[in-house]
């Protein structure tokens, strides 16, 4: 089984509930059976009915077992934002990005299995040699982000771009690395670069050095933060809107813009309010309000500070014993990081208990599944990024790691 999403049904319409900002879809993060998850009719449906109503217990005796029987020729890697019953069983955790350079580091090994979604075991696929299979535990852990930039309308945008402004117009593209392969592929083939939270800005200087403007997707939020930060006015931007003609935007909108967002958000990071952030003010005085900059504007600029995933654990692990934390990102991390410092006071921002639904469908059960699988000399859910997108998305990766 080979990697492209789920097309019965297009996941957009199936998962709607899974990524409305406004519900969530799971009211507890403590470990249940496969079939008792409140998600899993989304879920990748090809499982073995065998292992819907394993116990935890049964689950993990069977994960160390194979993780046993297949030794140094397994290496698995957890995104932060797994949930805890998962993130045990990594080698190497880390966000998108690190856990990515984790998986090009692999020079022995056969299988990396990557606990995260899709996006992310795409560019494992992309950054490992051809001998390593990159599995992805469950092929319906998708980014809600991701899927707001379809390449398509992409490739609609920036012919609608080329139309208004000529081909020599001098903007340069920059994915966010939440994206398709094939918009990396795209932004390596025009010139453009692919970026993380951590690194945006000196993304952004990579691209205004080479043109005029920047086009940046599937995150509105982290362009506008980054932009915005670098002495860019927000009546600089314009806001490219998915489905409209011409993204409801006029040729003077453009000719003015030095930055053109996508119509795009991540729906965890959405949660995150202003409302949210004066009500930890009125309860603790002397809180500080770290957020990720794929919050909305108006709640970065309300809070304290704002950066990537790895600059946010930095950041409450070097501050001092009895300090006070309001964390605007994935309530997993959050969770973790409360338990690592239990001489501070860590919370998260959002009062409601919603972990990051797509990458909440990384189950113990799809874990056993995958391992056992192995061990029977049978590769399930293999990412696999063909030769022409994988050779311009490595050139664009190349561009940002020469950045670092």
């Amino acid at each position: 089984m080979t990697s492209s999403m789920p097309t019965t049904k297009d996941s957009t319409d199936l998962l709607a509930l899974y990524t409305d900002p406004d519900t969530c879809p799971t009211d507890q993060l403590e470990a249940v059976p496969l079939a008792e998850e409140s998600a899993f009719v989304a879920w990748q449906q090809e499982i073995p009915r065998s292992y819907l109503s394993l116990s935890t217990e049964e689950l993990d005796f069977r994960i160390r077992r194979s993780r046993l029987r297949l030794g140094d020729r397994l290496v698995i890697l957890g995104h932060h934002y797994q949930r805890d019953e998962v993130f045990k069983y990594a080698d190497y955790t880390g966000d998108s990005f690190k856990l990515a350079q984790h998986a090009a580091a692999q020079k022995d090994t056969e299988f990396v299995l990557f606990c995260g979604v899709h996006f992310m075991a795409e560019s494992a696929d992309i950054l490992t040699s051809s001998d390593v299979a990159v599995l992805l535990p469950n092929m319906a852990a998708g980014c809600s982000m991701a899927d707001m930039a379809r390449p398509a309308d992409v490739f609609s945008a920036w012919a609608e771009i080329n139309n208004v402004l000529g081909n020599q117009h001098g903007t340069i593209p920059i994915t966010y690395m939440n994206s398709a392969a094939s918009l990396k592929a795209f932004v390596g083939e025009n010139n453009g670069i692919v970026c993380t939270s951590s690194n945006a800005s000196q993304t952004f200087e990579y691209a205004f050095d080479r043109g005029e403007k920047v086009f940046f997707f599937p995150d509105q939020h982290l362009g506008r933060n980054t932009a915005f930060d670098m002495g860019i006015s927000l009546d600089e931007m314009v806001l490219w809107k998915r489905g409209k003609p011409f993204g409801g935007l006029t040729r003077d909108d453009l000719e003015h813009a030095k930055v053109i967002l996508w119509e795009g958000h991540c729906s965890t990071h959405q949660r995150f309010s202003t409302e949210q952030i004066a009500e930890a003010r009125s309860k603790y005085e002397n809180v500080n309000i770290i957020v990720h900059p794929e919050c909305s504007w108006d709640v970065v600029q309300a809070a304290d500070s704002n950066g990537s995933t790895e600059k946010i654990i930095t950041t409450v692990n070097e501050a001092p014993s009895g300090s006070v934390w309001g964390i605007g990102t994935e309530i997993n991390l959050v969770r973790r990081l409360a338990d690592a410092n239990p001489d501070k006071d860590v919370f998260c921002l959002d009062p409601v208990v919603c972990p990051c639904s797509t990458m909440y469908r990384i189950h113990p059960a799809y874990i056993a599944w995958v391992l056992e699988s192995l061990e029977q000399g049978k590769i399930i859910n293999q990412v696999i990024v063909d030769q022409k997108t994988r050779d311009w998305s490595m050139l664009a990766l190349e561009r940002m790691l020469q950045l670092n």
